[in-house]
């Protein structure tokens, strides 16, 4: 029978092999897309062959790669295993997935990685809404490789210098930043501003006093500083297992709950350029004073992964009072 996988690496599969009466088959699944289980297997189907991949959890992760830096990981037939099969029927899902797979097709052959590396590149994926140039990530592209990689068949070990398994799409909950304006508020001791939704905050610590004041700023002239990570810092949180409430802020210790699970900080400002708080003042009444605060072009990071809030972006709406 004959197996196609990656004939583009042929010469590189016969020159890893080294024993002259070696059988080299190929296979190849170019074709077929990555897909995963619950079980945490990621695998392709190619009519009847598939290629299974199982990697410990957390082996994949949703952050870019630095450059040149992809993930690493020994094939010890373990903990990371890499196993192709061969049916002698078409293969679904259910073959690979299923608590107690199907009956048929069977397994009529069996390759077993015995050793090379698992290598993972990570690519982040985004959309850009071109009104405001806002972008938001929708997800993570891991492309996987294996480099080095021997199989253990019936009639000996296949070596290939390097194959393509193929590119792994992860997809990420959407952020929640949908603030009310009327929700900004101000700790007492700790000045700290912030924003909220049920499960998502938005605050500024260390802000400069200059920019919260009880004046009426000139029409057009707006007061200005830098998001920096002393100054002006600028931080997004996501919460898990509660729902998030105005008691949260503003406490001497920090609650438990709800659960921080995420933590996105601003990256630091460039004048006229990038990371700006504005802020105008008016009157609200007697003695009373309405602050709008707004993020221009403003970028939150956690990780090597980021995204842009857009050209302005409004924190909120402070009140106070003289």
């Amino acid at each position: 029978m004959k197996k196609i996988f990656c004939i583009a690496f042929l010469t590189l599969v016969l020159n890893g092999c080294d024993d002259g009466n070696l059988n080299v088959d190929t296979i190849n699944f170019e074709d077929a897309s990555v897909q995963s289980c619950t079980n945490g297997i990621i695998y392709k189907l190619n009519e009847n062959e598939s290629m299974l991949l199982q990697m410990p959890e957390g082996a994949i992760v949703d952050e870019p790669s630095e450059t040149n830096t992809p993930l690493q990981y020994n094939i010890n037939n373990s903990t990371y295993r890499v196993i192709y099969r061969a049916y002698n029927g078409t293969v679904s899902a259910d073959n690979i997935c299923s608590t107690i797979p199907p009956a048929l097709p069977n397994v009529t052959d069996q390759w077993t990685a015995t050793g090379g590396i698992i290598e993972i590149f990570t690519t982040q994926n985004t959309t850009t809404d071109e009104t405001n140039n806002s972008t938001r990530i929708t997800g993570y592209t891991h492309n996987i490789k294996f480099k080095n990689i021997t199989f253990q068949k019936t009639d000996g070990p296949q070596v290939y210098n390097e194959f393509d398994f193929g590119e792994y799409v992860t997809s990420v909950a959407a952020l929640n930043l949908s603030f009310q304006p009327s929700r900004t508020n101000q700790c007492a001791t700790s000045k700290q501003l912030y924003n909220y939704t049920s499960s998502s905050s938005i605050t500024i610590d260390n802000i400069d006093p200059n920019l919260i004041k009880n004046e009426v700023t000139v029409p057009g002239t707006p007061r200005t500083g830098l998001i920096t990570s002393t100054t002006n810092k600028l931080t997004y949180k996501t919460f898990s297992e509660g729902v998030l409430s105005e008691s949260y802020f503003c406490q001497t210790t920090t609650p438990i709950l709800p659960v921080v699970s995420q933590t996105w900080l601003g990256v630091d400002g460039v004048a006229n350029q990038s990371g700006v708080i504005e802020v105008v003042t008016e009157t609200n009444g007697p003695n009373a004073f309405k602050h709008t605060i707004t993020l221009k072009s403003t970028t939150l990071k956690k990780g090597n992964s980021t995204f842009k809030l857009g050209d302005s972006f409004l924190f909120g709406e402070l009140n106070t009072t003289n």
